[in-house]
């Protein structure tokens, strides 16, 4: 069959540019904006960092910094762990039963809206008395965060080879020294890119933890979404920038240990 070059047909260049520009561009204005010396964010005129210092001094934003960091991490962590224990039982185990209910069940907050999800977990907590604010939210952020740390696990068990493992066995290694010593070195890059994901997506989550949101719990962006709502400052713009510099830096590890591990597969 004759293959078509996708870059021959007409306009799809101009069109291509349009797209990036109408998605980056907004993207930009805030990152330039954010080293205006002026208050008023639309009105340019010279370049500064005050805001950025002016940022970093506000004690507000860094409690709820604060806050983001300790939910994103213990939950990052928790839901790493469960989706490698779910990961390695779902394609390791050959003989499980009921397993596209189980990948179901694990992948289900990615099928759901988040607004059903951080509805139901609302619920469910006033339903128990749970009223501590920082474990609700690490709780919530766990089970949304689980199908994104699991994807990208279970790929990676999928593309490696079991003969490492039973050649391991094979040596007299017990279960655990062949997933210590063999196993888990071969699977990091997906751990990684899995564990990173996950603390994205809780750093970078608004319904859940605006809707969980009480005193002394609040993030990261419930804070941000306050300031908007008292108007765009260049402030705001440099907090933003930052977020945008953090996710950039944790895109990148990722991509180059997926790539690595691309390479050495």
């Amino acid at each position: 069959m004759k293959q078509h070059n996708i870059r021959s047909y007409p306009g799809l260049r101009p069109f291509s540019i349009l797209f990036f520009l109408w998605l980056y561009l907004p993207i930009a204005v805030v990152v330039i904006y954010s080293f205006n010396d002026n208050r008023l964010v639309s009105v340019w005129t010279e370049f500064s960092t005050k805001w950025y210092a002016t940022a970093l001094d506000n004690a507000a934003l860094m409690g709820a910094l604060e806050i983001s960091l300790k939910v994103a991490v213990i939950s990052t962590v928790c839901a790493t762990l469960i989706a490698l224990l779910a990961a390695i039982v779902l394609t390791r185990a050959t003989d499980l039963k009921f397993r596209r209910v189980s990948e179901t069940v694990v992948n289900l907050p990615l099928i759901l809206p988040e607004i059903v999800l951080a509805v139901a977990v609302l619920i469910l907590f006033s339903q128990i008395g749970l009223t501590n604010g920082l474990l609700k939210l690490v709780l919530a952020h766990t089970a949304f965060c689980t199908p994104f740390a699991f994807l990208p696990i279970r790929a990676r068990l999928q593309g490696m080879s079991l003969d490492f493992e039973e050649a391991a066995r094979d040596l007299y290694a017990s279960p655990f020294t062949a997933f210590r010593l063999v196993t888990l070195p071969m699977i990091m890059p997906g751990l990684f890119a899995g564990a990173m994901t996950a603390f994205v997506m809780s750093m970078d989550d608004f319904i859940t933890s605006n809707l969980l949101n009480s005193g002394g719990a609040t993030t990261l962006p419930v804070y941000i979404f306050s300031l908007i709502r008292q108007g765009t400052t260049p402030e705001l713009n440099a907090i933003s920038t930052l977020l945008i510099a953090a996710s950039l830096i944790m895109a990148t590890l990722v991509l180059i240990l997926n790539v690595r591990a691309m390479r050495r597969g």
